[in-house]
């Protein structure tokens, strides 16, 4: 069984575990008969992505179509001393033909506000700034969501445009190439 990933993503408070194919789809598929494996060695009492599936809508069926993709999407965000979920982070797809990639993440509400968006965001960024083919990072919000908008002026992306996400409505558009992203002093 293709259970949770040993490709791991580290920062300095966090794992990043990606979820496996298999996993992925049960996870979305049957939440609450999904289960983290007692091997892993942390918990999910936030319940991440059991109560809320978040992108797993979109990223279950793009794996079903090609399971090789998996390795852009869902990692759960592991605080490595508690042992526990905090959060989750996925690409949005591989690299389109202009080589941009695109992030989305969640963290739980209690773990909000402590730098931990920032770090996640920083080591999967790290991450795929060594994939082939990524030249452009992507990060959209909308105008309302003031600590997003905030983590990701820190970065120094610029503002490229305006979409209408047909759930979230008005987002702004964030870029920064990866040569600007690798010449950044960290956030």
């Amino acid at each position: 069984m293709n259970r949770l990933t040993t490709e791991l993503i580290q920062t300095s408070r966090l794992n990043l575990h990606l979820i496996g194919v298999e996993d992925l789809i049960k996870l979305f598929e049957d939440p609450e008969g999904f289960a983290i494996p007692q091997n892993a060695g942390y918990q999910n009492s936030h319940r991440v992505l059991v109560n809320n599936s978040g992108p797993l809508r979109w990223r279950v069926p793009q794996v079903k179509s090609d399971a090789n993709l998996n390795k852009w999407f869902v990692r759960f965000i592991v605080l490595r001393d508690a042992k526990e979920i905090i959060g989750s982070i996925s690409f949005h797809s591989e690299p389109d033909s202009n080589g941009m990639i695109e992030i989305g993440l969640e963290i739980a509400t209690d773990f909000q506000n402590q730098g931990f968006a920032t770090e996640a965001l920083q080591g999967m960024w790290n991450w795929a700034c060594t994939q082939p083919g990524v030249r452009t990072l992507r990060y959209t919000v909308s105008p309302d969501n003031l600590p997003s908008q905030r983590i990701i002026k820190k970065f120094g992306f610029a503002q490229v445009g305006v979409q209408i996400d047909e759930e979230d409505g008005p987002e702004d558009i964030f870029e920064l190439s990866v040569a600007e992203f690798l010449a950044l002093d960290s956030p």
